[in-house]
């Protein structure tokens, strides 16, 4: 169980809350690329960390990001005209640069000094990956953004999906590291990959391995076969909102990203790729559909088509049946009903948490030493950008007893992690 304050410091992230100035001072994904398809295109609307912003692709083609409202008279800028490399209000036609310096108030005599002592709030933006990623820190020179393997390969090879979750950033990344539900939530979604399935089903008390590292966690969870081998899920937490997702075999390699709208909001984003070829057709077919992490979105929205105010089209026949376990179409849905039924932030006062638990027990603890080492004047630690190219996760089988640690490293063929793991 966590202290009550324990949980107002793990899932407030406004301005001025130790998470959320711990979040602040990290790279954090803000929006999908396609939102800004080219120079001087229509703005868009942005929530993140409760702040309200506006982004737009300048007449240079680069990404702003800046406070949403002019400090005029508070007008919106989403209404505004984007412009010869500028935002400009449509009410009395203020115009701020890049850098959110006011370049031009033609609403005021041409001698006055005003447009000198006005400025909004910009924050740097970078593409990468298929994603745009913001820093809202305080350090004027950012740190470097991590070299995420996703963000090396070829558009062809990557897919990428954002949409709208109701609920609080921490049950996203808390779902992605917790191998047991699979057993469950997830049962006959399996069924084709037979040994998998088999596995899952007849293992469902997996033993748990997490262990701290300088970028977040590395996961282990383990289930023992029937021939004596043992297979292992190896999972990756990249702090502060990131997972890499366990592969198997030479199939597609899969991340995730939670990232606070405001305390009860969420943006999820599902990253796909291989980093030798590119996503087959029917790869991309079967993960647009929602059969993976990947959810089934409505066309020109970032609103999921199984969502909460239609009970995700639970089937209740199919759940009774036993084909599936919930009912619930898709592995995206059956996450989406489990972490949003919790309804906006948990009481985690009323928790009981168990050995399956350890991986979310220690990231919170990672998460709340962050943010409280931070607030007390500590840099925080980041893993050099270098390591982070270097982190992949996996499903591998191994001898009863071999380190998994080890055989991870081994079963990728090259040295993916970083220099504690060896």
């Amino acid at each position: 169980m966590l202290k009550p304050e324990d949980n107002q410091l793990l899932t407030r992230t406004n301005s001025g809350t130790p998470m959320g100035e711990y979040f602040r001072n990290h790279w954090i994904p803000a929006l999908h690329v396609d939102e800004l398809p080219f120079p001087d295109c229509p703005p868009v609307r942005v929530k993140l960390l409760g702040e309200y912003l506006v982004a737009y692709r300048n007449t240079d083609g680069e990404v702003n990001l800046v406070e949403e409202f002019c400090p005029h008279r508070n007008a919106s800028f989403y209404y505004g005209r984007n412009e010869e490399n500028g935002i400009r209000c449509v009410f009395h036609g203020w115009k701020f640069g890049k850098d959110g310096k006011c370049v031009e108030i033609p609403s005021e005599p041409s001698e006055s000094k005003l447009k000198d002592k006005v400025c909004i709030k910009s924050y740097p933006c970078k593409e990468y990956g298929g994603i745009i990623w913001t820093y809202m820190g305080v350090e004027k020179e950012p740190p470097e953004l991590p070299e995420y393997e996703f963000g090396r390969v070829p558009d062809n090879h990557r897919l990428v999906t954002k949409w709208h979750q109701k609920c609080n950033y921490v049950q996203g990344i808390e779902a992605n590291m917790d191998s047991s539900h699979l057993s469950f939530l997830h049962s006959g979604g399996f069924d084709k990959i037979k040994d998998l399935s088999n596995t899952l089903k007849s293992n469902t008390a997996p033993k748990i391995e997490a262990h701290r590292m300088d970028y977040g966690l590395l996961i282990g969870a383990a289930r023992e076969l029937d021939d004596g081998n043992v297979y292992w899920r190896a999972t990756h937490y990249i702090a502060p909102c990131l997972t890499l997702i366990p592969r198997r075999d030479n199939q597609p390699a899969h991340a995730q990203a939670w990232v606070p709208i405001d305390d009860e909001n969420s943006i999820g984003f599902a990253i796909t790729w291989h980093e030798t070829r590119p996503l087959s057709n029917s790869e991309v077919t079967d993960l647009k559909l929602g059969n993976q992490i990947h959810p089934k979105m409505n066309p020109g929205s970032f609103t999921p088509v199984y969502n909460m105010e239609n009970d995700y089209m639970i089937n209740r026949t199919l759940q009774a049946s036993g084909v599936s376990y919930t009912g619930i179409p898709g592995v995206a849905a059956q996450d989406a009903s489990v972490i949003e039924s919790t309804r906006g932030i948990p009481d985690r006062t009323r928790e009981y948490l168990g050995t399956s638990d350890i991986a979310i027990i220690q990231m919170r603890r990672f998460l709340m030493d962050g943010a409280r080492n931070f607030e007390n004047g500590e840099d925080i630690q980041r893993p050099d950008s270098k390591k982070i190219a270097k982190l992949r996760s996996n499903a591998v089988t191994l001898q009863k007893g071999v380190d998994f640690k080890q055989g991870l490293n081994e079963s990728l063929g090259i040295n993916t992690l970083v220099e504690e793991l060896k």
